[in-house]
């Protein structure tokens, strides 16, 4: 199986990088949480500091169990993950947010985690590429054989994310960091999974396709 020679970190390097991305996403709402403490603490109005607590929390903990499948290990060596598990994943992870409506199709399958945190993190690039919110259909086709996972997003202001453009077929003209590791590991969990990655804009929405690699290639 040919490597994409775009991926070139080091071990070191691609687990710093994925902290930092997860420790970014999380910051936010447990800043929340905290300004809500505090607000609490000066005699602020109880039920606006409650409420921002809330809702801050419920989103630390959505991220949390989203990276969890999306970047962690999630079992041993050579487990499988029911895409039940993903689908709940990241509906959640949109509804914490309530801009975005997820629509999911397909069976329900156990299979090889490194599909499931694929199909994941090409949610998570999908869900960038509508920074306004909108719409998101992820279709599974014979997920537990020659898979193919189809993630096709509607929404305002739709954008095809340039890094992973870049990572696919072409030379990324900057290095590597903690905004564009994302794009990065995607490609790299394709690789891993023995599938390929495509991206088409058709102008009214922007599908995201993962599919197994001929036999042969």
């Amino acid at each position: 199986m040919a490597t994409n020679p775009n991926l070139t970190l080091t071990g070191p390097d691609l687990a710093a990088l994925l902290c930092s991305r997860v420790c970014h996403d999380i910051i936010s709402p447990v800043g929340a949480i905290n300004n809500g403490l505090e607000l609490l603490d000066e005699g602020g109005a109880d039920a606006d500091a409650m409420d921002l607590i809330r809702t801050s929390a419920l989103n630390a903990s959505v991220r949390l169990k989203f990276a969890r499948l999306a970047f962690g290990a999630s079992g041993s060596v050579g487990a499988s993950i029911d895409t039940g598990e993903a689908e709940k994943a990241a509906k959640d992870f949109a509804a914490a947010e309530k801009k975005t409506e997820v629509n999911w199709h397909g069976p329900r399958a156990i299979i090889a985690k490194n599909r499931v945190k694929l199909l994941l993190n090409l949610f998570l690039i999908a869900y960038g590429a509508i920074p306004r919110g909108g719409v998101i259909d992820i279709t599974l086709e014979n997920p537990e054989l020659d898979a193919v996972f189809t993630l096709a997003c509607k929404g305002r202001m739709m954008r095809v994310p340039p890094r992973l453009v870049e990572l696919l077929s072409g030379t990324p003209e900057e290095a590597v960091d903690a905004h564009s590791i994302q794009p990065y590991y995607t490609v790299l969990l394709g690789e891993e999974a023995g599938m390929t990655i495509d991206v088409v804009s058709t102008g009214e929405e922007i599908i995201f396709t993962a599919r197994m690699k001929p036999a042969d290639a």
